[in-house]
C-alpha cells in the first residue's frame, strides 16, 4: 500500500476515532465566562426555522448527532426519553449533522418510531457555529436559562445527559 493508498485509511481512521465515539464528561463553565449560543440555528421537520434566542429562560440540551453514528445511536434512546419529559422547565434538541439533512433524517427517524424523537437540521453551514468547533459526535451541549454555553461534552456516556440537566436546572441566575 504506497503513501497514496495509506492517507485516505489515516484520514478515515482519524474520522472514526475522534469523529464518534466515547467521551468524557464536560466541565461546568462559571457564570461569568459563559458563551452566548443563541443564534444557534435549525430547521425542523416541517422547514420552520428556529433558533436558541426562542428558547430563553429554559435550560437546553442540544444533542448534535448523525444516523451514521453508533455512540449516536446508541446515545438517541435517553436522548429521546429526556425530550418527552422536557417542557416546562427544560427543552432537549436532537441536531443531525447527516450530510444530506433531512433525506438522511426522516428514513432513520421513520425506520426507529420507538424513539418518538423530535430532531432537527442545522440551518445550513452556520447554523451550529455559536458552538464553534464540533470535531465529535455526538456531543452535548447544556445551554443555560440565558442562552448561554454552560457544559459541553462528547461521547456517549450513559445517564450524563440527565446529570447534567439536573445540575442545570438547579442552577439559579
Amino acid at each position: 500500500m504506497g503513501v497514496r493508498g495509506f492517507l485516505p485509511f489515516l484520514a478515515a481512521a482519524a474520522v472514526v476515532s475522534s469523529g464518534c465515539g466515547f467521551g468524557g464528561g464536560g466541565d461546568v463553565v462559571a457564570p461569568n465566562r459563559r458563551e452566548d449560543a443563541s443564534a444557534v440555528a435549525w430547521m425542523d421537520a416541517d422547514g420552520a426555522r428556529h433558533s436558541l434566542a426562542e428558547l430563553r429562560g429554559k435550560v437546553v440540551l442540544v444533542d448534535v448527532w448523525a444516523t451514521w453514528c453508533p455512540p449516536c445511536r446508541r446515545s438517541l434512546p435517553e436522548v429521546a426519553e429526556l425530550q418527552r419529559k422536557g417542557g416546562g422547565d427544560f427543552v432537549v434538541l436532537a441536531l443531525s449533522v447527516d450530510k444530506n439533512g433531512w433525506k438522511d433524517v426522516q428514513p432513520y427517524l421513520a425506520e426507529h418510531p420507538e424513539l418518538g424523537l423530535q430532531a432537527g437540521v442545522p440551518d445550513g453551514s452556520a447554523g451550529l457555529r455559536p458552538f464553534g468547533s464540533v470535531r465529535a459526535i455526538p456531543t452535548t451541549f447544556v445551554i443555560d436559562r440565558q442562552g448561554r454555553i454552560r457544559t459541553r461534552w462528547s461521547g456517549f456516556i450513559g445517564g450524563q445527559a440527565g446529570r447534567a440537566l439536573k445540575e442545570a436546572l438547579a442552577e439559579r441566575g
